[in-house]
């Protein structure tokens, strides 16, 4: 009869060089059947990297599988998303609530196992990688975070943050543009926590990397500021050495270059571009499994062993975590405020103490960037979790409130972060913040540069992660500038994308109310659309306006006449022109109903009865003014309706001239509705 199966009884049969490098066995043998079951699959990344996964998650990571939200954890982000049959194995083989029936259901509808690693849809999953360069990107904001949160919290006496974030990428990893962006910040940053296993296999899809991609990628990285390591990727000794060197390094962050063979195994196709992006086939799993001394049957073979390793894994992660709650409990005793208020944002409670924004603003003009500026002013002091920043455009973007402090590698405590021209690594960085937990990151920049963010932007709006974007300089009101910096495209863009929030507030009081819709909105990115021209603060009680709060909702009746015939829509600077233009219009007799529709992402999540009473279908005689392009407003007021936009780019010129060579005037409007 054999002996059960224990942590304390397979310590004495297997040693731990022995567990992992049945664990990287595993690794593969789960890999190659996933892929080819699926038919589909990259099955070059996990054949390759399997040993030094193994070595990192099995003798070198904090976790616990029973609780893989717990808040000290370290963090893995697996860069190279391709390879997911890396982390799906690695998942199940560890004891998370990953069961190999969702190994064997890989890149099906409806499994937990997708084709690329998903956040939300797979426990142990930390972002959403596939798209190369973010998840080393969105690792650095982990980093970042971390060290954050350490600078802001950790006393003297007990450490209550202190984890590690890992990276496994690849070669199109750091290709990738985005990677340099927030690799060098990482370095200036000087995140000694943040270590990255580069797969240094040498192949991508179209063959050797050589066709394209000859720099010396370690010398790129120390000129970062980042410490390099290079070893053997196949060789446990060298594997263990650099994770060591790695964690002790606490002055910059480290990248290994593992040097690897793609397919490993695979006798015809190892250290081939073939088996990156590929099912190996029939007949090479077969000689695959030969190679590796991997049993054929049954499929996806797991060996009696790793119930024991899993069983050890488990209690180790139990007692890692044990140990910090010892930790906590005498850090709350001794620290009682600061432990109310980090445990407040570890629970993602960011709104604190506010039921809503308060900030109001008197009769006169003011562009809403300003408008926003002020309203941060009054919320950066009351909600901790607020960590903010701008892409070298501070000033503009008024996205710095007095007293924050920079974070700086000297200045941890910091709660402004400097991104420099990195508008891309910015928002990423912003993601992984957020994914890391603890922290409400928001952005500044100019509205038009959402084109180099906006990959990221779609992936926390995958990711359904509450992030925001301060966006400046909405449209042709920046003037001389010129077309290159005139984003006339961009809301129609941004507006198609799901679940994603944009809001073009009309005056200082819209933008008040947009912030606290974008701290409410916990599911998603929300981007505060900003004007650089000073608009008009109205005094509507006096005038019979209804109340911005009415933001929340989107899109809402401004100011009606009784048996109105004719409905004017505006967002942003524009409502303005629709208020004037209705006087003129009331003056001729006609009876206008004003709708201001700042945010058609919020106003889309109103009920049907909600839109028909703000927007009936039985009043046909509708315009819309908007300084973009037309097309995402005939959804709206429908083919009959008239749109009043901007389908070209802009022109470089004072603002007011451009309203007037665009048609956007008082005189347009009135035209359109008499028409």
């Amino acid at each position: 009869m054999k002996p059960e199966l224990t942590p304390s009884n397979l310590q004495k049969q297997l040693t731990m060089v022995e567990k992992s490098a049945l664990l990287a066995k595993t690794i593969r043998g789960l890999s190659i059947d996933g892929v080819e079951a699926a038919k589909s699959g990259h099955p070059g990344l996990p054949l390759g990297m399997a040993d030094v996964t193994s070595i990192l998650w099995n003798e070198y990571m904090k976790f616990n599988p029973t609780n893989p939200n717990w808040f000290d954890r370290d963090r893995f982000v697996l860069s190279a998303g391709h390879g997911s049959m890396l982390i799906y194995s690695t998942l199940h083989l560890m004891g998370f609530d990953l069961p190999l029936s969702e190994i064997k259901n890989f890149r099906q509808l409806g499994s937990q196992t997708a084709g690329h690693p998903e956040y939300g849809h797979t426990v142990g999953v930390e972002t959403t990688t596939g798209p190369l360069g973010q998840g080393i990107s969105n690792a650095v904001g982990m980093a970042m975070a971390e060290a954050s949160l350490t600078g802001r919290f950790n006393s003297d006496a007990h450490s209550v943050i202190n984890h590690y974030t890992y990276v496994i990428a690849s070669d199109g990893d750091l290709q990738e543009g985005i990677a340099h962006e927030a690799c060098a910040l990482a370095g200036h940053h000087q995140l000694g926590k943040l270590i990255v296993l580069y797969d240094d296999n040498h192949i991508s899809i179209d063959g050797d990397t050589a066709v394209s991609f000859t720099e010396d990628v370690l010398k790129r990285y120390k000129a970062y500021g980042w410490h390099t390591l290079r070893i053997d990727g196949h060789d446990g000794k060298s594997i263990r050495a650099a994770i060591e060197l790695a964690q002790a390094h606490t002055t910059q962050p480290t990248i290994i270059a593992c040097r690897t063979t793609i397919g490993f195994g695979s006798p015809n196709k190892a250290g081939k571009a073939s088996s990156h992006g590929s099912p190996l086939g029939a007949e090479e799993c077969i000689l695959t499994k030969n190679n590796l001394s991997i049993p054929l049957e049954p499929l996806f073979y797991i060996p009696e062993a790793i119930e024991g390793i899993r069983a050890e894994v488990v209690a180790k992660g139990k007692e890692a975590e044990a140990a910090w709650e010892d930790v906590w409990a005498q850090y709350a005793e001794a620290n009682a405020a600061q432990a109310k208020a980090l445990s407040d944002l570890i629970a993602g409670k960011f709104m604190g103490e506010l039921e809503g924004v308060t900030l109001t603003f008197g009769e006169g003009k003011m562009a809403t960037r300003a408008a926003s500026g002020k309203v941060l002013a009054s919320l950066v002091p009351e909600l901790p979790a607020l960590i903010g920043g701008s892409a070298d455009l501070t000033g503009s973007n008024k996205t710095l409130v007095k007293g924050m402090g920079g974070f700086q590698a000297n200045n941890r405590t910091g709660r402004y972060i400097y991104y420099g021209v990195r508008e891309h690594g910015m928002a990423a960085i912003m993601n992984g913040m957020a994914l890391h937990g603890g922290i409400l990151p928001y952005s500044g920049t100019f509205f038009v540069f959402t084109d180099y963010m906006r990959p990221s932007l779609r992936m926390a709006a995958l990711m359904g992660i509450q992030v925001i974007h301060v966006l400046t300089h909405d449209s042709i009101g920046l003037g001389e500038d010129g077309p290159t910096h005139q984003p006339v495209e961009h809301l129609a863009s941004l507006r198609a994308m799901p679940n994603m929030v944009i809001i073009r507030p009309m005056d200082a009081n819209e933008t008040s109310i947009a912030w606290e819709a974008a701290l409410r909105n916990t599911s998603g990115p929300t981007g505060l659309v900003l004007t650089r021209q000073k608009v008009a603060t109205y005094n509507r009680e006096a005038i019979g306006m209804a109340s911005a709060r009415n933001l929340l909702k989107g899109g809402y009746v401004l100011l009606e006449d009784e048996g109105f015939d004719t409905i004017l829509i505006a967002s942003g600077s524009e409502v303005e022109l629709i208020v004037q233009a209705k006087e003129a219009l009331n003056a001729q007799g006609k009876k206008v109903r004003l709708v201001s529709m700042p945010s058609t992402d919020l106003f889309d999540q109103q009920t049907a009865d909600y839109r028909e009473a703000v927007l009936p279908r039985a009043i046909t005689n509708k315009v819309v003014i908007e300084a973009g392009a037309s097309i995402a407003w005939y959804k709206y007021v429908g083919l009959d309706g008239k749109i009043l936009g901007i389908d070209s780019f802009g022109a470089s010129a004072p603002y007011k001239q451009l309203y007037a060579h665009f048609g956007l005037t008082v005189e347009a409007v009135v035209a359109a509705a008499l028409a």
